[in-house]
C-alpha cells in the first residue's frame, strides 16, 4: 500500500472522510516523508487533519504546540472520540496528573500530546523529551512567532530553541491560517524550519457573507438585539474592543432578553472557563467578548461573528470572523463601525506596553507597522470593491474565478517562492462574488480619481524616496523645513491639491497602498513606494472611489435568513432600517422536511452532548447531520455513507440516530 493509500485509509478510519480537502493531502504525505512543511489554510480548511494523520500513522508520540491551554481539552476529548487517543499537559493539572501523563506518552499509549509553548522551557519537559521518541512537532498558530503579525507571542520564540535541542530532530509542521509573505519568512527562520514544502491554499472563505456597517456608536446595540431577535436558534460571538464594552453589551443583551455571556482577559480564570464551556455546549447561544476569545476555537457551528468596534488589523479581523463557520455552512461576518473606532484603536495601539525582547529603534519600527496595519483595516471598512476580494488581496492572493482552484506545494527560502491558488480570471474585479455587502449594495461614493492620481505622480516626482507624511505635505504645497532637501516648489505635484482636505489625502493614499496601487516598504523611514497595480493610475480610464458614509439599499434576500442594518442618517431612530444581504452560498439548500429532520437530529445531539459532558459539535458537525437528514440512514451501511461518519462515531451514536430517523421516516410516511 502506497504512503498516499495509507493516508486515504486513515482519513477513511478515522473521519470518515472519502478523499482530502484541498492543500491537506500534500502536506500528509510531505511530513509523512520526515520532510518540515508550512501550511497556511484558512481557519476551516483542516488544518489539524493535516498533523493528526501522520500522527496516527507514525510510531512514536506527536508534540502539538498549541497556544491557548482553554482550547486543549476540547481537541483532545474530540481525537479520544475519534479513536485516536490523546492527552495535553498544562496548568489546570497538578503535578501528579501530569506525571501521569508524560508517563503514558513515554509508554506509547498516547498519539498526540497538546502543550503550551512555555511548558517547553521547563526542565521536566526538556527531561521528558529527551527520552522519549518524538515522531513529529506541530505548531499550531504559528503566526505567533513572528512579531510582524497581529498576534506575536514571546514564548513562541523559544520554540526553535527547544527543536534545536531535542536529540532525534522529528519533521516539522507548522500551521496557521493568517500569514503575509513577510510573517511566512519568519516562521520559518525562527522555528529553524528545513527547506520546508510550503502550501498556501489561498485565504477565501466563500461560505462566508462579509459585510461592513457604518453606524454611530449610539445605534450599535439595538442593531445587534435586532440580528439575535431574527436568529435566536443561532450560535455567534460579538467581539468588541475593551473589557467594559463587553460587560456592557452582555447586561444590555440580557436586559433586553437576549441571553449573552461576556468573556475578557480580566474575569477570574474559572468565570472565563465556564463562560467558555456554556457558549460550547450550547448552553449560551452568544459570547461577548474581547480579543482574548477565540483562538482556533474548536466549536464548528459559529454561525455568526460581529464586530462591535474595528479591530487593529486585516490579520486578527480574519483571525476572529473566521470563527465562524468553520464547518463549511453558509455563515455571517459583520463589522460595526464609526470614526470614533479608529481614535479607540489608535489610544489602545499607542498604549501598548514596550517589549522587553527589542531596543528602542525596533519598538519604533514596530509601532509604525502597527500603524500601517490598522490603516489596512480601515480600508476594508472604506473600500466600495469586494470585500473577499479587499482581504485576499492584502494576503497576497489575487480572488480566483468561481470554480478555479490551484493548490501548490513548494519549496521556500533562498530565491523560492511561494505559488498561492489562483486563476485566469484573477483580475476580473468587475465580477460579483455574491458573498459581501458590497457586491450586493450600492453605496453613496466620492469620486477620488483626481487625488488618487495625484498622489502617483507625487510618489514618482520624488522618486519613491519619501513617506506618507511629505507626500501629504507636498501636495498640500507646505513650506515646512523638512522638505527643504527635495525642493519641493519645483516639483509638478507641489500644491497641486492644496484646497483638498489633508485627512482626505491620507485616506486616499492609504487605500492605494492597500488597494495595491501603491506600496510601504518597512524600515526605520517607512518609504511610499509604487505596487504591483500603479500602472492603471497613468491609465485615461482609471477611476477611483471611496465609500461615503450611507449606503443605498438595492435588494433584500436571504442569506440563511440574515438580515442587517445600517443608519443611513440622524434621524434614523433606532438605526435599524431593511437592508440587503446577499445569497446562501451552500451547495445544498434544505427543503422542509429535510429541515424539520436536522432540527429533530440537533437536539438529539444536544442531548448526547450533555450526557456525556461534551460540546455538541464533538458528537457530529452540523454538516454531516444536514447530509444525514438527507440520507436518512437505518443501517450500519447507510450511517457510514454519510459525510463526517466513521466506524467510532457509528459504534458511539449510530443506533441512538438511527432510531431517531427511523421513528421520523414512521412519523412522516405517505
Amino acid at each position: 500500500m502506497t504512503a498516499q493509500d495509507t493516508a486515504l485509509a486513515a482519513l477513511k478510519r478515522y473521519y470518515g472522510y472519502d478523499s482530502f480537502r484541498p492543500g491537506q493531502q500534500g502536506i500528509v504525505e510531505a511530513l509523512l516523508a520526515g520532510r518540515d512543511v508550512l501550511g497556511v489554510m484558512p481557519t476551516g480548511a483542516g488544518k489539524s487533519v493535516c498533523y493528526q494523520i501522520p500522527a496516527a500513522l507514525l510510531p512514536g508520540v506527536t508534540l502539538v504546540i498549541s497556544p491557548l491551554i482553554s482550547l486543549m481539552r476540547d481537541q483532545v476529548d474530540a481525537l479520544n472520540d475519534i479513536g485516536l487517543p490523546a492527552a495535553f499537559v498544562n496548568t489546570t493539572q497538578d503535578m501528579d496528573e501530569q506525571a501521569m501523563v508524560l508517563a503514558q506518552a513515554a509508554a506509547g499509549q498516547i498519539k498526540l500530546l497538546y502543550v503550551a509553548p512555555e511548558r517547553l522551557e521547563t526542565g521536566r519537559f526538556r527531561d521528558f523529551a529527551a527520552r522519549t521518541p518524538i515522531s513529529l512537532i506541530a505548531v499550531d498558530e504559528a503566526h505567533c512567532v513572528s512579531q510582524w503579525g497581529q498576534d506575536f507571542r514571546s514564548s513562541y520564540l523559544g520554540i526553535g530553541e527547544f527543536i534545536a535541542g531535542l536529540p532525534q530532530r522529528p519533521p516539522i509542521g507548522a500551521f496557521t491560517a493568517t500569514a503575509t509573505e513577510r510573517v511566512r519568512q519568519d516562521i520559518v527562520g525562527l522555528l529553524g524550519l528545513r527547506n520546508p514544502a510550503v502550501t498556501v491554499t489561498g485565504f477565501d472563505r466563500p461560505n462566508l457573507y462579509f459585510d461592513v456597517v457604518k453606524l454611530e456608536t449610539k445605534y450599535k446595540a439595538a442593531w445587534v438585539a435586532s440580528y439575535l431577535a431574527e436568529h435566536t436558534d443561532e450560535s455567534g460571538i460579538i467581539y468588541c474592543a475593551t473589557r467594559k464594552t463587553t460587560e456592557e453589551i452582555a447586561r444590555t443583551l440580557n436586559d433586553m432578553g437576549h441571553t449573552a455571556v461576556a468573556y475578557h482577559g480580566g474575569m477570574a480564570a474559572d468565570v472565563r472557563e465556564k463562560a467558555q464551556r456554556d457558549f460550547i455546549t450550547d448552553k449560551v447561544p452568544v459570547v461577548v467578548a474581547t480579543n482574548a476569545f477565540g483562538m482556533g476555537i474548536d466549536k464548528s457551528d459559529v454561525r455568526f461573528v460581529i464586530h462591535y468596534n474595528m479591530p487593529e488589523s486585516i490579520e486578527a479581523y480574519y483571525q476572529e470572523a473566521g470563527r465562524a463557520g468553520r464547518d463549511g455552512e453558509p455563515s455571517r461576518c459583520t463589522l460595526l463601525w464609526n470614526e470614533s473606532d479608529i481614535v479607540t484603536r489608535r489610544r489602545l495601539m499607542d498604549g501598548d506596553n514596550e517589549n522587553a525582547r527589542m531596543t528602542p529603534e525596533q519598538q519604533e519600527i514596530a509601532r509604525q507597522h502597527k500603524r500601517r496595519l490598522l490603516n489596512a483595516m480601515i480600508g476594508y471598512c472604506r473600500t466600495t470593491d469586494c470585500l473577499h476580494r479587499y482581504m485576499t488581496r492584502y494576503f497576497g492572493q489575487e480572488l480566483a474565478a468561481a470554480g478555479s482552484a490551484d493548490v501548490s506545494l513548494s519549496a521556500v527560502g533562498g530565491n523560492a517562492g511561494t505559488n498561492i491558488a489562483s486563476g485566469e480570471n484573477a483580475n476580473d474585479h468587475s465580477a460579483k462574488c455574491g458573498a459581501c455587502s458590497n457586491c450586493e449594495s450600492t453605496f453613496s461614493t466620492t469620486d477620488v480619481t483626481d487625488v488618487a492620481r495625484a498622489i502617483s505622480r507625487c510618489v514618482h516626482d520624488v522618486d519613491q524616496r519619501v513617506g506618507s507624511g511629505k507626500i501629504v505635505k507636498i501636495l498640500r504645497g507646505s513650506q515646512a523645513q523638512d522638505l527643504a532637501w527635495l525642493n519641493p516648489e519645483q516639483l509638478p505635484t507641489f500644491g497641486v491639491l492644496k484646497d483638498v482636505n489633508t485627512a482626505l489625502i491620507r485616506d486616499v493614499l492609504n487605500q492605494m497602498v492597500t488597494d495595491g496601487y501603491l506600496d510601504i516598504k518597512e524600515g526605520r523611514l517607512p518609504i511610499v513606494t509604487f505596487g504591483n497595480r500603479a500602472a492603471q493610475t497613468v491609465a485615461p480610464d482609471f477611476q477611483y472611489a471611496i465609500k461615503k458614509a450611507e449606503r443605498k439599499v438595492t435588494a433584500r434576500t436571504s442569506y440563511r435568513g440574515a438580515s442587517n442594518g445600517e443608519a443611513l442618517s440622524s434621524n434614523a431612530g433606532t438605526g435599524i432600517t431593511s437592508t440587503s444581504t446577499g445569497a446562501a452560498l451552500s451547495s445544498y439548500t434544505p427543503d422542509d422536511d429535510n429541515e424539520a429532520l436536522f432540527q429533530k437530529l440537533r437536539e438529539l445531539r444536544r442531548t448526547i452532548a450533555q450526557e456525556i459532558g461534551k460540546p455538541p459539535y464533538i458528537v457530529f458537525s452540523d454538516k454531516t447531520l444536514r447530509d444525514m437528514a438527507v440520507i436518512k440512514p437505518v443501517t450500519d451501511a447507510q450511517f457510514l455513507s454519510v459525510n463526517g461518519v466513521a466506524h467510532t462515531k457509528l459504534d458511539l451514536y449510530g443506533k441512538r440516530f438511527m432510531e431517531a430517523i427511523a421513528t421520523y421516516n414512521a412519523q412522516h410516511a405517505g
